[in-house]
């Protein structure tokens, strides 16, 4: 009863009028850089650090956390609508919600990932302040070693996202390793595949590249396309027409449940976070679906499993670095910058030295979570009239979308030619029958195996035992072969008992 009457006197924090206009401010801001690719959260609340300092420290976090978590709502709208991922976790959104979207069921999709988030936004808040601070003691067995086996997990995950034969998938996890190599070794100050241009010592950048190999490519997908999508689209626009019906929260009640779940203690691990856990769900839902064959081609858990578990991970990541001072991932890193700039350092004594700060901030999740549902739900209408914007129309608006979104990160027209560059690259791959997703996906995942594969090797003196000592890491290990190998063995059965495997 402690947290319970500790959440109450945090929304007596929240509702201030001074807080209240900053939690509105981080949901619309965090909403818009979602929409837009390109900027992303990360980039955005870098941004308002400056701005951050002027405001009270509970308040600062309020804004900065409602931009984390707002931005995953927007996120999933251009990925729906447009096949271009407003940020990373956004990603997964494209794969069901794209088709679902092309097939005349947009406002189910949109509506059925804006509940989706809110109730798993709501559900999480609570779990945040019921066992969040004693759970989080958890994240401190977390070192280097047992990042880099959750990832390997995570890199396994990835291979089973795309559609078609494993062995393409895992070209494309090489693939994306290697282009996320690309750039100055940090440990030696070597140069990798730069091929002596400047501009790419700092690498690729996540959103250059998801907008060329998703929005790019999608252009020239719709350009070669001889039949107009518009006329499959539902000629209702009342906003009840459009909003998810009885059967489609049949379908999409368990995997909400089950991506809640799995987003929240997905979200409380170092190096776990929303990314991590969208693609878990996603895989999960397939795995144990009767008709895994949908997936990719509109299935609806596909988008409500994967939208419960990033948000539910946004917000749970907040718990380490609040109780341990340990950032999840580059946007809660960001976040604990700003508390330290307003001379306040996160970890155990945190929530006996600020109370208000920390119940202030686990409260805010609730006001922002309802403040997001009320703004996004009453715009699906707005949105699904976009969709009938004629193809020959579209694919311009969604060039124009990535070359503005690409010039923006550094203000640089190189950007622009990568995303060129990459989207003429996927359009050659996706027409040769390789899904991208595990491309991308392994992109993300490949610095944070390098850097934590190194700093494991070397707390173990260059030895790799020390990766299998770790039970946490084995357990990791072990889960990550039998993803591997359960698969292997389930089409050996098959063809033994007769069957024809795909």
């Amino acid at each position: 009863m402690d947290s319970i009457s500790n959440l109450m006197a945090g929304l007596g924090v929240v509702l201030q009028p001074a807080n209240l206009a900053v939690a509105f401010l981080g949901s619309v801001l965090g909403t818009a850089i979602g929409v837009l690719p390109g900027l992303g959260p990360t980039a955005t609340i870098s941004l308002l650090l400056p701005i951050s300092i002027m405001l009270d420290p509970t308040a600062a976090v309020i804004l900065l956390a409602g931009i984390y978590y707002g931005s995953l709502y927007g996120g999933s709208t251009a990925s729906i609508l447009l096949r271009v991922p407003g940020e990373a976790a956004s990603v997964v959104s494209c794969f069901d919600g794209y088709p679902m979207a092309q097939s005349g069921r947009a406002g189910v999709a949109l509506g059925i990932t804006a509940f989706a988030s809110f109730i798993a936004g709501i559900v999480a808040t609570f779990a945040i302040a019921l066992v969040g601070p004693s759970f989080a003691s958890a994240a401190l067995v977390f070192g280097p070693v047992e990042k880099t086996a959750l990832v390997v997990f995570g890199l396994t995950l990835a291979a089973n996202i795309g559609e078609g034969p494993r062995i393409r998938a895992w070209v494309m996890v090489a693939l994306g390793l290697l282009l996320s190599t690309m750039g100055v070794d940090l440990v030696t100050g070597e140069e990798r595949y730069t091929f002596s241009i400047p501009y790419l010592r700092d690498g690729l950048h996540v959103a250059v590249l998801a907008m060329g190999m998703f929005g790019v490519s999608e252009v020239l997908i719709l350009a070669e396309r001889k039949r107009d999508f518009t006329s499959a689209l539902s000629a209702r626009y009342r906003l009840r027409d459009l909003l998810p019906d009885a059967s489609d929260w049949r379908a999409s009640g368990k995997p909400m449940a089950r991506g809640t779940v799995l987003g929240f203690v997905l979200g409380l691990l170092p190096g776990g976070g929303a990314l991590i856990a969208s693609f878990a769900s996603y895989v999960m839902e397939k795995r144990i679906s009767r008709e895994p064959e949908r997936f990719g081609k509109g299935a609806i858990e596909g988008l409500a499993g994967p939208e419960s578990a990033n948000n539910a991970a946004a917000q749970a990541s907040f718990i380490p670095l609040l109780c341990l001072g340990i950032p999840a991932n580059a946007v809660i890193g960001v976040i604990m910058g700003g508390l330290l700039m307003q001379g306040i350092v996160p970890g155990p004594r945190l929530i006996f030295d600020h109370p208000e700060l920390f119940w202030g901030v686990i409260a805010s999740m609730l006001i922002g979570n309802a403040m997001l549902i009320i703004l996004n739900v009453p715009l699906i209408r707005v949105f699904v009239l976009l969709l009938r914007i004629p193809p020959a129309m579209m694919a311009p608006a969604i060039l124009i979308f990535c070359v503005i979104g690409a010039f923006s990160i550094n203000n640089s027209m190189f950007d622009v030619g990568i995303v060129i560059i990459c989207g003429f690259l996927a359009y050659a791959l996706r027409k040769s029958g390789f899904d991208l997703a595990p491309l991308l996906l392994a992109f993300l995942l490949g610095s944070l195996l390098e850097q934590n594969l190194r700093q494991g090797l070397i707390l173990g003196f260059g030895s790799p035992m020390l990766f299998v000592t770790s039970p946490i890491s084995l357990a990791f290990l072990v889960i990550a072969g039998m993803t591997l190998v359960l698969p292997l063995l389930q089409k050996l059965r098959w063809r033994r008992s007769g069957g024809v495997a795909s």
